[in-house]
């Protein structure tokens, strides 16, 4: 017990004596704190504006293309447009259950050619129960009775064909025997989304009238389901679909960006720490008769690296403090305004809006910090082990061999 006593004792003066150390450093010290503070500000920054853009491609991508989870007719490809032709039939009673009961909803897929300003252009028609509520796209908005089709399109599509709310366009398509044919479609709305895979290139009907259209009446390509439908196997032969597949390529781009966080944050704690370094084996310089005091009053040399690396890894703390103080309403306001996105971004398809808005997550802040700490307890103990090594009599004459 009295041995503990002890322990605690040295290990409280031991930690005394390197804040005080650091406070003696003035300049120096502070320009160590104010750059690893910077660095743990940008830190955060960049982790809650990844966290912030995934959490929100995440929601996006559920409410606006995929629901909960999907079930797909054997024949379908997401990534193959050239299964459309025979990716679709008769929706199986099981299904068809589920769609009555509200916690399912049909979509039909097909290929279609249309005439915008005298030129062609394929696109994808897709058709949707105008009664859905699975899907945030505004299926209630081609209800409009016209001897025109009414149809909706997205913002990127209506840009890159010149379309307005109001216009008439010719659609070509093919029937379930391969035979074409062409109607007028009525643009009764244009929606706004961050989700371009509803958007490009496509052009949304009701349902009834694509059965109409094409003779594929009560088929689909495939099924979406809400939170509620509780399916998580193959059904009646269609595939199952998990959440987990369906958001695959929103994983992959967080993947690919967090490989680039982690380049960008190895350059800036490169930097940092080399300051911290830097400091700390000038500091064992300079304080040569300082060490040899240190050990003539009965401070063993190990004892002295611990302090040494103990006033490094101070440097990180006051740091953290330190930017707490600046950091926090900065971080703040940034979380309000978020980052504005370029609209090029938009029309290349990331699910990106106006603008980006970081979130904060306390395990990620957590994390860095830990980080952080820990890499400056490493890089001062680098050049603070030396004093471990030497030789006790060149120590007492202030001298480091």
């Amino acid at each position: 017990m009295d041995g503990l006593k002890v322990n605690i004792t040295n290990n409280a003066m031991l930690i005394q004596t390197a804040f005080k150390n650091i406070i003696r450093g003035g300049k120096r010290t502070w320009l160590n704190v104010v750059v690893l503070s910077f660095v743990l500000v940008i830190m955060v920054a960049y982790n809650g504006l990844l966290d912030g853009w995934m959490e929100e491609s995440r929601r996006d991508t559920i409410d606006w293309e995929s629901g909960w989870s999907q079930l797909w007719h054997p024949k379908y490809d997401k990534y193959d447009i050239f299964t459309l032709q025979d990716a679709h039939g008769i929706i199986p009673k099981d299904i068809k259950r589920l769609i009555d009961n509200g916690v399912a909803t049909p979509i039909l897929v097909i290929q279609a050619s249309i005439y915008p300003h005298g030129r062609m252009q394929n696109i994808v028609l897709k058709g949707i129960n105008t009664e859905q509520n699975i899907l945030k796209i505004p299926s209630e908005k081609i209800k409009t009775e016209d001897e025109d089709i009414p149809a909706i399109v997205g913002t990127r599509m209506a840009k890159s064909t010149d379309l307005k709310q109001g216009d008439r366009i010719m659609i070509r398509w093919r029937d379930k025997n391969g035979v074409f044919d062409s109607r007028q479609l009525l643009i009764t709305h244009i929606f706004e989304t961050k989700i371009g895979s509803v958007d490009s290139d496509q052009i949304w009907i009701n349902i009834n009238d694509l059965y109409q259209m094409t003779g594929m009446g009560n088929e689909a390509t495939y099924i979406v389901l809400n939170k509620e439908a509780k399916i998580k196997s193959d059904l009646s032969g269609w595939k199952y679909k998990s959440d987990y597949f369906l958001l695959s390529d929103v994983r992959a781009m967080e993947k690919a960006e967090r490989v680039e966080s982690i380049i960008i944050f190895i350059i800036l704690l490169s930097l940092a720490l080399l300051a911290v370094y830097d400091t700390q084996t000038l500091s064992i310089f300079r304080r040569q008769k300082e060490i040899g005091t240190y050990v003539a009053l009965g401070m063993t040399p190990k004892k002295v690296t611990s302090l040494f690396t103990l006033e490094g890894t101070t440097y990180s703390v006051l740091a953290v403090l330190f930017a707490a103080i600046w950091g926090t309403p900065l971080l703040y306001l940034f979380a309000k305004t978020g980052l504005p996105m370029p609209e090029a971004y938009t029309n290349i398809g990331l699910p990106l809006g106006e603008a980006i808005y970081p979130v904060y997550k306390i395990t990620s802040l957590i994390k860095t910090i830990i980080l952080l700490i820990i890499l400056s307890a490493i890089i001062s103990y680098i050049p603070a082990q030396k004093i471990a090594k030497q030789n006790i009599v060149y120590a007492l004459k202030g001298k480091i061999n």
